[in-house]
């Protein structure tokens, strides 16, 4: 906001709405779910000061009182997303317990999309996300290990989640933008690159599709990369 002074702060010491005046009309609940809504409909950018007064019925300054830069309503917005993770009870066994907070976490993204933007260490200490973290330490109690080898293991399947849904989104975003058929884009491009192995030119990959032909299950992909973090881990503890 114009005119504040570039002192670092944290959203969460403030209190829910700043200056004098009427006991607060809004809650910073109410300001994510809003900006979350706007987001999954329309998209992260949408999601400006103006647009998320206008869903509350609010004044833009107004809403300044509350959330004083955007990047304020971003941490909210990624603390809000952060409370939909299930926290259960640990099973005791540490993989199979974090193979099910990696899978909801792809769940969690494909639902709002956006979210990858906003995967930063910087919104990762909300109280949601603490609480999103103690739940993972708490799954890896049965895993004897130090705490930093620990917080690698959930910072490196995060990433990988991450990077695996960023693909999987892609591909999907650019197969809708064609002017055919993601079947015909596949068929072509399976016609030509069966045509450059069988050339003779690339003798190891025409033994890795004799090998497996496919089609490649990405399911049963994402899978596998998980369980090799995991037993990666396992294994030098």
């Amino acid at each position: 906001m114009a005119g504040r002074a570039a002192v670092p702060e944290v959203i969460w010491t403030r209190p829910e709405r700043a200056g004098r005046g009427p006991k607060a009309a809004y809650s910073r609940a109410d300001i994510a779910a809003a900006a979350v809504r706007i987001a999954d409909a329309e998209g992260l950018d949408a999601a400006s000061m103006r647009h998320v007064a206008a869903e509350l019925g609010c004044g833009t300054m107004s809403l300044y009182n509350y959330v004083p830069r955007k990047e304020d309503l971003y941490e909210l917005m990624v603390d809000a997303i952060s409370g939909e993770h299930e926290l259960w009870e640990p099973s005791g066994d540490w993989r199979a317990d974090m193979l099910r907070v990696a899978h909801q976490t792809r769940a969690l993204m494909y639902r709002h999309p956006w979210l990858l933007r906003l995967m930063s260490p910087v919104y990762g200490f909300s109280p949601n996300a603490l609480r999103y973290l103690e739940h993972c330490l708490t799954c890896l109690d049965s895993f004897d290990a130090p705490y930093g080898t620990k917080f690698e293991l959930i910072a490196m399947l995060n990433g990988l989640v991450t990077t695996y849904v960023g693909n999987e989104l892609a591909t999907a975003e650019r197969a809708r933008s064609l002017p055919w058929s993601e079947e015909q884009e596949s068929a072509m491009r399976t016609g030509y690159l069966g045509g450059q192995v069988a050339s003779g030119a690339y003798p190891r990959m025409a033994a890795a599709f004799l090998e497996d032909a496919g089609p490649i299950d990405l399911e049963a992909v994402f899978e596998r990369m998980l369980l090799r973090v995991l037993d990666g881990f396992a294994q030098r503890g």
